[in-house]
């Protein structure tokens, strides 16, 4: 089955770093970032766990809580994290969740049914597709699936400025445009009529017809 944007993420019990969770229950009301290694001990995603380490206040700060997964066993993981935090310099405070029998790298789609029931024996190469971010809403509805190659880490100030345009687009009848950061002009949704838009979005700019900017809505 695969996952495309509006679907509901499948829900899964799973063993973590910080013990037994049921994945929606465990998102509640919040937003989640859910992100997947290949592998434990592997140099990229090392430097990767580091990362959202570092980051993971920037993302508490948006109501959004984070996730990892590795295809190995949670022992493996609490084994891992010293090294994590010995190159990023920061604690792995959030849950690694362990998929040793690949049940959800599977139910993510991320690798084939036929893939086999254990981790044991596999090379990263071989779990090269279990590396994708998926940003779920508080409805659990994916609204976000990235999928890197293992040579590339993942840019994780990336996914903080697409959280923050979803956020905003949520609440807000606008959408956003290329690059666009926190606090730079929107694009007016064409759902909005220009009568509204003098009451919602004074002073907007008409660019062309069916692009019309405004300063970001507080």
């Amino acid at each position: 089955m695969s996952l495309r944007i509006n679907d509901v993420a499948p829900d899964f019990t799973a063993e973590t770093t910080q013990g037994t969770i049921r994945f929606h229950e465990w998102i509640g009301d919040n937003w989640a970032v859910f992100f997947s290694h290949p592998k434990d001990f592997t140099p990229v995603c090392t430097t990767e766990l580091g990362a959202v380490a570092a980051l993971e206040k920037e993302f508490a700060a948006r109501g959004a809580k984070v996730i990892g997964l590795s295809v190995d066993r949670v022992s493996d993981h609490s084994k891992w994290a010293q090294d994590i935090k010995d190159v990023g310099g920061y604690d792995v405070n959030y849950p690694i969740i362990g998929d040793p029998e690949l049940k959800i790298a599977k139910l993510y789609d991320m690798l084939a049914a036929d893939a086999g029931d254990s981790s044991e024996g596999r090379t990263p190469a071989l779990n090269a597709p279990v590396r994708t971010v998926f940003v779920i809403g508080p409805d659990k509805r994916i609204k976000l699936t990235l999928t890197y190659p293992m040579s590339t880490g993942r840019n994780f100030d990336e996914i903080i400025r697409v959280l923050d345009s979803i956020q905003l687009t949520t609440r807000h009848k606008v959408s956003t445009p290329a690059n666009w950061k926190q606090g730079e002009d929107i694009i007016i949704s064409g759902a909005v009529s220009n009568e509204e838009a003098d009451k919602v979005f004074p002073g907007y700019k008409t660019v062309k017809p069916y692009l019309r900017t405004a300063a970001q809505p507080r």
